[in-house]
């Protein structure tokens, strides 16, 4: 090498290095945790009507019992876990044996509440078009189960509201209340201290355009959370949520222009149908409001892929979904009133 190309190659080092030096976006970064992110849907293939529990460390939801064909078979009431709302794993079928009160029926739209130390699963059984479906009660010491039946709570003849399914229990006050019904009227009743049978007198609050009845308190106010439409017709589903607020548990529940859900097809709509030809339809039945660890409130449902609406065996395609829910002058809504399509910031639970 010749002396001056020995000279270049020095001066040549000797510059890049300076460069480095000068140029911090030249040193490695740590990772920017802020931008974890996840789509819709959060688990597949099917988690339809669901519900949501916090036991330790990890969430627990829960689905009506459904067939996942060849995406995983017969599920008794599956139960699936995560610690963030967005990776979820099956853990287990919350029934070793189906409930035998009722002779038929498959067990729907589960409602779980920690109640003490055990974990209670109200459930309703039924078929389409079922004259007669009821609410049961079943009881397990852990979140992941197996739980343990204790039998009916009531049928809808005994208890006088046609199509007496998808049950919701609250606490309030150290009392009881079940909310219940779907496309008969939405009503709600105090419970005994055990919770296995009823003691007051039935309440509506909903009128016949609703079902999957949600409540969640807020601010010294009460948000009843309601889904109307057809909730699994494939692509072509109008599912949807509507909203109402009351100052009492009990309701009665208005929309903003103070008109009662109880005496008409009256509600805010909050979440509907994608525009978009790739979205989701018939997006509804909601579980839980969760809040995470920076005060976020995340909201949970299913909806149908337009795009890949059925499993091989024909079962609509139901899987769990997730979104930010978000205020607006004291009422709940979510971003453009659509299931989200793109990648959205995560939940935020710090180890």
């Amino acid at each position: 090498m010749k002396i001056s190309q020995l000279i270049y190659s020095i001066a040549s080092i000797i510059m890049l290095y300076s460069c480095q030096e000068d140029n911090p976006a030249q040193t490695p970064q740590s990772p920017d945790v802020s931008t974890n992110t996840y789509s819709n849907p959060v688990f597949t293939p099917v988690l339809a009507d669901p519900t949501i529990v916090k036991s330790g460390e990890h969430f627990y939801a829960y689905g009506t019992e459904d067939n996942w064909g060849n995406e995983g078979g017969h599920r008794l009431v599956p139960i699936v876990r995560s610690s963030d709302l967005v990776n979820w794993e099956f853990v287990n079928n919350a029934f070793q044996a189906k409930p035998n009160w009722k002779e038929d029926g498959g067990i729907w739209a589960p409602d779980v509440t920690k109640v003490g130390d055990r974990f209670h699963m109200y459930y309703s059984v039924s078929t389409w078009g079922d004259p007669n479906p009821g609410i049961g009660l079943a009881i397990a010491d852990k979140a992941e189960g197996p739980f343990t039946d204790q039998g009916k709570v009531f049928l809808s003849q005994e208890i006088g509201v046609e199509n007496s399914i998808d049950p919701f229990f609250i606490q309030e006050d150290g009392k009881n209340y079940l909310f219940w019904g779907s496309f008969h009227g939405i009503y709600v009743v105090e419970l005994a201290e055990d919770g296995k049978t009823v003691i007051g007198e039935k309440v509506r609050v909903g009128h016949t355009h609703l079902e999957a009845p949600y409540v969640y308190k807020k601010n010294g106010e009460y948000y009843f959370f309601g889904s109307e439409g057809s909730c699994c017709d494939g692509a072509n589903s109008t599912y949807q949520v509507r909203v109402g607020k009351a100052e009492s548990l009990t309701g009665p529940f208005l929309d903003k222009q103070g008109n009662d859900l109880a005496t008409g097809n009256h509600g805010e709509i909050i979440l509907r149908t994608n525009a978009v030809a790739y979205g989701f339809a018939g997006p509804g039945h909601n579980a839980d409001i969760v809040l995470d660890d920076e005060g976020t409130e995340w909201f949970l449902y299913h909806a149908i892929p337009k795009n890949n609406p059925r499993l091989d065996n024909g079962t609509n395609r139901r899987p769990l979904m997730l979104d930010r829910l978000i205020w607006e002058d004291g009422w709940p809504t979510i971003q453009n009133q659509e299931p989200s399509v793109s990648s959205q910031p995560a939940p935020v639970f710090n180890p």
